[in-house]
């Protein structure tokens, strides 16, 4: 990671970017064309330095030298035109490698203001061509705002991944190594930082010859459809250290120019999102497909060596698609690529998407010689799922890392393969593979003695139940009143609500019987979130079930409780379980044969009863705390004989100060830099949300700005005008829009709390402020709330009474927290598995 000084310089030059150049793709080109400008210049000085001649800007290029840009009394304009003039010239510049050449094509300046130009030049004037390793960091923490997915379907590959397939592919220094869909190059750099840690000495000097490193330059190839990701990827391993990287501007699937070029080692993770129509690639691909992700995998499966090997990321539908060129690319893998597939949880591409993806690892000399296939899962990959992926202790990769290379030296070695059993993975035949010539490589699929083994026979939910499908409804349809008709969007964790509720005529109910619902049924999403469950309440019949939605029903005669099955599928393993088994690009699908295939544990009925009973025994206390978490609100009782006046008769409001968006970053970059509150920081329930917070460098002219521990902030602007939070924490400073109150002396901190935590206080701010949609209060206003004015004395007695029912209140959230851990104790126990209740 780069140093905190690299990363303010680059989070200044995009917030100086960011209102002329709104795209995070654009703001890297153009911090990227300046970065290398200004590091010609350090080299063109450098060799000055050591006794040689500047090459890159001399001659008639002197003119747009470095210092002369940034030289003092130049005029705002005349530095735009010098500018522009330079970077879209810069291609002609003869004294310059091809690389730099290539770096420059097309390049320009996509705004015409002078004032953001100096700014973001007098940024890049910070940066120095030192040689050192931190500039290659430091660009690869730009790279990481290039998340989100681009016009081909691509999506940036998490770091820690990139690193996995690298370590499970082991590239050695004289191979060649190919990334067909290089993007910004992290998988080549990936394998050249592998390489060079594989290379030293037990002082830890590097090994690698100048010859090693030379042939190594030679040996890294990428290809990129977008000139745009081939200038970044030049730089990025320019900057890594390849004085001279090969990166072409290539389409892998409709050229045919490199089809005769072999290489030892591919990684990739390729965009797979086809055009409309198609690709229409060329005829030189075994299988014929128009879609990219068969057209890629064949590509790559295609172009190693005869001793080569691969790590790709594929889409599910690669897995288990049944048109007939995705079972043709399956069977090919499985006779002639394929030694092992990963499964990675669906969250791993989060917040960009939830796309649910495998690896696919290949080995062709040892795939011809082996009759078996290893299939891993990978459930933690060290980061939550959710969109903010923060870091967590849970991760299988070094399992799976640890229980794959076991499976492939027991191959290299010719060992009986049936004695492995991986703890996150299982072995499987090819012929059980190939039986129904459908070439399934989902590992699900082929557990027979499954990973997990339940306390009670395992049973496909079909034999208790039907699961069916709803009805295509059409919105033309939909009337006023009449059967309700419940969605995808109805169904949501552990309930079936209906906000929205959406109606066809009464007198259809015979016509859709087969697809009516009653209180108590069972629904399960399958598009979208899938894997929820929920349960239809009394208030919503009569109701009728719409598609893409799930209705489980019990058999007649089923040994099953339907309450145990609730239990048992409204859980995260079957919502974990429903996203691993799910299809789809844009959003994930669930088959409903796939959901009565599902296995479950059926203990007899009398142990059923039993296991619901104690789940519903916690359940009520989980409602009941949940109700009084709800319902609690902080009451001041108002006596008659006690003085009235207004907030401002209480406390001060204190404004906060305009800070520029410019000026601030996401992390601090100095000891000196300090938190600022916004409006999007003040929680609900009185606390603060710190998550996402910004910072900006202290000075003495903020200190009036500084909030103290015990402030209350109020929000007063927006929707959210009038919501109040307790400052909790020291050294943050205080941004406009929202104002802190500090008691006056004669009235308590905590008096003044308790008053704006009111919900009267809310709906006040609510009523009162102006500005239409985006609503406005001012601090005058604020100050204009009527208030109780108690001596000191019953302020303290208000205070500690309500002190001690939060207390209260507070505990419930630690007995929820606790209930919740005996039902998944538990559910634990019905699959065979050990969990640790709440003491």
């Amino acid at each position: 990671m780069p140093d905190p000084e690299t990363k303010r310089r680059i989070n200044t030059a995009r917030d100086i970017l960011v209102g002329k150049v709104p795209d995070p793709k654009s703001q890297v080109e153009q911090i990227t064309i300046a970065l290398i400008y200004k590091f010609m210049a350090d080299m063109d000085a450098e060799s000055e330095e050591m006794g040689g001649k500047r090459t890159f800007f001399s001659g008639e290029w002197e003119r747009y030298g470095w210092p002369k840009l940034m030289r003092s009394g130049l005029g705002g304009h005349e530095v735009l035109a010098l500018y522009g003039e330079a970077i879209s010239k810069m291609p002609e510049n003869a004294g310059i490698p091809t690389l730099f050449r290539d770096i420059f094509k097309n390049a320009y300046l996509p705004y015409r203001d002078p004032e953001t130009l100096k700014s973001f030049l007098k940024v890049i004037d910070e940066f120095e061509y030192d040689h050192s390793e931190r500039l290659g960091d430091a660009f690869e923490y730009l790279l990481s705002v290039l998340g989100s997915q681009g016009d081909a379907g691509q999506f940036r590959t998490p770091r820690h991944i990139i690193d996995f397939m690298v370590e499970i592919i082991d590239p050695k220094k004289d191979e060649t190594v190919l990334d067909p869909a290089c993007g910004t190059a992290g998988f080549l750099i990936s394998s050249y930082k592998h390489i060079d840690r594989n290379n030293r000495d037990k002082d830890g000097n590097s090994t690698l010859t100048p010859d090693d490193k030379g042939r190594l330059a030679k040996n890294f190839k990428g290809y990129d459809i977008s000139p745009d990701m081939v200038r970044l990827s030049l730089v990025n391993l320019y900057l890594h250290g390849f004085s001279d990287p090969h990166i072409d501007e290539y389409d892998t699937l409709t050229s045919d120019d490199k089809w005769n070029q072999f290489v030892d080692v591919i990684l990739a993770n390729p965009p797979f999102m086809s055009p409309k129509g198609g690709i229409k690639p060329h005829k030189r691909f075994s299988v014929q497909s128009k879609r990219s992700e068969v057209l890629f995998v064949d590509y790559i499966a295609e172009h190693l060596t005869p001793s080569g090997r691969a790590a790709i990321i594929v889409p599910e539908g690669i897995i288990f698609q049944g048109q007939t060129a995705y079972k043709q690319l399956r069977k090919m893998l499985v006779d002639e690529h394929l030694v092992a597939v990963i499964s990675l949880p669906a969250g791993v591409f989060q917040p960009y998407s939830g796309v649910k993806t495998s690896i696919l690892v290949f080995d062709k000399s040892l795939a011809k010689q082996s009759d078996t296939i290893g299939f891993f899962k990978v459930e933690h990959d060290g980061f939550m799922l959710g969109a903010q992926r923060r870091e967590t202790d849970k991760n299988d990769l070094p399992q799976i890392k640890l229980e794959l290379e076991e499976y492939l030296d027991a191959l290299r070695n010719k060992e009986d393969v049936s004695e492995i059993q991986p703890k996150r993975g299982v072995v499987v035949e090819k012929e059980k593979i190939a039986e129904n010539e459908e070439y399934n490589l989902s590992g699900e699929r082929y557990r027979d003695t499954d990973l997990v083994t339940a306390a009670y026979p395992l049973v496909p939910l079909s034999k208790v139940a039907r699961v069916k499908n709803g009805f295509a409804f059409k919105s033309a349809e939909y009337e006023d009143d009449g059967l309700r008709v419940m969605r995808i969007k109805n169904v949501q964790k552990g309930e079936v609500v209906d906000n929205d509720p959406k109606f066809i005529a009464k007198n259809r109910e015979s016509e859709f019987a087969d697809y009516s619902l009653k209180a108590g049924d069972l629904l399960i999403s399958l598009t979208g979130n899938v894997g929820r469950v929920g349960r239809l309440k009394v208030e919503h019949e009569p109701a009728v079930l719409n598609q893409r939605v799930a209705h489980v029903e019990l058999l007649k005669g089923s040994q099953c409780l339907l309450d145990y099955l609730f239990a048992l599928l409204n859980t995260e393993r079957f919502e974990a379980d429903s996203i691993d088994a799910s299809s789809g690009v844009a959003q994930a699908n669930l088959s409903s044969k796939w959901v009565g295939n599902y296995q479950i544990p059926l203990p007899p009925l009398e142990v059923q009863k039993e296991i619901v009973a104690e789940i519903e025994s916690y359940q009520k206390v989980i409602d009941g705390a949940r109700a009084v978490l709800d319902n609690y609100r902080p009451h001041i009782p108002i006596h008659p004989d006690w003085p009235m006046g207004v907030l401002g008769d209480g406390c001060n409001l204190i404004g906060g100060f305009a800070f520029k968006s410019s000026d601030m970053q996401s992390e601090p970059a100095t000891s000196n830099d300090r938190k600022v509150l916004k409006i999007g920081n003040v929680g609900k329930d009185g606390r603060l949300l710190l998550e996402g917070i910004q910072y900006h460098e202290f000075s003495e002219k903020l200190e009036r700005y500084t909030l103290r521990t015990g402030d209350a902030v109020v929000a007063m602007t927006g929707a959210t005008v009038g919501k109040a939070a307790v400052v909790d924490q020291e050294l943050i400073l205080l941004n406009q829009r929202v104002g802190a109150l500090r008691a006056k002396e004669g009235c308590l901190q905590e008096f003044i709390l308790w008053l704006v935590f009111d919900s009267k206080f809310y709906d006040y701010c609510q009523r009162t402020a102006g500005g239409g949609a985006q609503g406005n209060i001012s601090p005058k206003e604020i100050l204009k709330y009527p208030i109780p004015l108690p001596s000191p004395e019953i302020q303290k007695a208000i205070v500690t009474e309500i002190q001690a029912e939060q207390s209260l209140v507070a505990a419930n959230r630690e007995l929820i927290e606790r209930m919740e851990k005996k039902i998944q104790a538990v559910i634990a126990r019905v699959w065979g598995e050990e969990e640790t209740e709440a003491e």
